[in-house]
């Protein structure tokens, strides 16, 4: 079912269209080595064929699953001897690379850098996390993306009419219901949309008196629900979390109802999910509305309590809960600041005012001289400093108008208007004096 012309290739087009960089130097076959990284059935095996296709070269496929460096020499060998007789080219094409440990990788160097082979590697993993930095500067990386709905369906369509049942429409073969379904299981995998619609046929051919079109039930009882694609220690891990993060900061209940949903389908610890909420309390809501974190908490607890799937509702709770609240970053910022400043003054003194005077010596040394006690003043306040003299006058704190953040803002010009007043009155008490 491959298809053997870029014109017949499926999806892909950002990187096979007019003008795109792939595209063009396949077809003027100056395809030098690269990674093909994207998901399972997008076409990166097939693309590789074409490549070989399009420049005449030697395709030799190879699984870093099965195989080891003792076969990549053997193919090595093979290579430079069709090079030098045949004045032919090879491309060596590394099916799942990232499964190489770094020595293994680095096998691949010399002769990638010597020109006897055009080394393809395919990934379904981030190449920048599973290879290795020599490999990478030697390769160009294009990203492949899962096929679209109506790539898919074409799949499909080809597929029934290359397999025995020229004279019937594919219409006539699959009901547009069933169709669609096949669809929605393949999640973007052609391989997967191939080996569901084989399923399928078998199936009914192995049914006596079975009526054409296959229906939508007939599909769903056959494949029964597709598996979501996540992968919990993989980058579906980080992308769909940090999905998640982005849509809970954005306020968008949909968007965060349905990731949070996603990461619970494919496995996700709930509890993981109950402690990056707490994190996002912390980060993204702040102050502006301080429940947050208690009801971020409280999701965690309840989970803990009642676990799967009763526990899950809790943490939904705690996302819509967020994601509604009013949002601030500021003491994020604010600490951010702060630890740079403690970064860059580690060893500032602290004020003698300010410091514990346990011992006699202490005393005389300073230690508390001329600390003024909070609360025997009026509205539990007094104006004195507790910076160290090189940070005096640093302002890391703005609260926003959000939420109860701007309640916090509120008190803060009220201490800072009354710090101005008591400055007043003691400089007028000074002249008066």
């Amino acid at each position: 079912m491959r298809p053997t012309t870029l014109e017949d290739f499926l999806g892909q087009e950002h990187l096979l269209g007019p003008g795109r960089a792939l595209g063009e130097l396949i077809r003027r076959g100056d395809v030098g080595s690269c990674i093909f990284w994207g998901p399972p059935g997008s076409g990166k095996t097939t693309l590789a064929r074409l490549v070989a296709n399009y420049t005449d070269r030697h395709f030799e496929p190879f699984s870093a699953v099965t195989e080891g460096v003792g076969r990549v020499r053997e193919i090595i060998g093979q290579a430079e001897e069709r090079l030098k007789y045949e004045g032919r080219g090879t491309i060596l094409f590394c099916d799942e690379i990232h499964r190489f440990n770094r020595a293994q990788q680095d096998a691949f160097l010399p002769w990638v850098e010597n020109g006897i082979i055009t080394l393809i590697g395919a990934t379904t993993e981030n190449p920048s996390f599973e290879l290795t930095a020599p490999l990478l500067s030697r390769c160009r990386v294009f990203v492949f993306e899962p096929l679209k709905d109506e790539h898919v369906r074409l799949v499909i369509e080809r597929a029934i009419a290359k397999s025995g049942n020229e004279t019937r429409e594919a219409g006539d073969v699959l009901a547009k219901e069933a169709t669609e379904a096949l669809v929605t299981y393949a999640q973007g995998d052609a391989r997967r949309a191939l080996n569901g619609l084989e399923a399928v046929l078998n199936h009914v051919a192995n049914v006596s008196r079975f009526s054409f079109p296959v229906s939508r039930e007939t599909v769903v009882e056959v494949l029964e629900r597709p598996l979501p694609v996540y992968d919990k220690s993989g980058e579906q891990h980080f992308n769909l979390i940090s999905a998640l993060h982005k849509a809970v900061r954005g306020s968008d209940v949909e968007g965060s109802l349905y990731w949070l949903a996603r990461m619970l389908a494919g496995g996700e610890d709930p509890l993981y999910i109950a402690r990056r909420l707490v994190r996002i309390a912390a980060e993204d809501v702040g102050l502006a509305d301080p429940r947050a974190m208690a009801v971020a908490l409280g999701a965690k607890d309840a989970y803990h309590f009642l676990g799967s799937p009763e526990g899950e509702l809790a943490v939904a709770e705690a996302v819509v809960y967020l994601a509604t609240a009013p949002k601030s970053n500021r003491v994020y910022t604010a600490f951010a600041q702060a630890m740079d400043a403690a970064a860059a003054h580690p060893a500032a003194a602290v004020p003698l005012h300010i410091r514990n005077a346990p011992t006699p010596l202490m005393e005389e040394l300073g230690y508390g001289a001329g600390y003024k006690y909070a609360h025997a003043f009026e509205h539990a306040y007094v104006p004195q400093e507790y910076l160290p003299e090189v940070l005096r006058g640093a302002s890391w704190y703005q609260p926003t108008d959000s939420g109860f953040e701007k309640t916090i803002g509120e008190r803060m010009a009220f201490w800072q208007k009354l710090k101005e007043r008591i400055a007043r009155e003691t400089g007028n008490e000074k002249r008066e004096t």
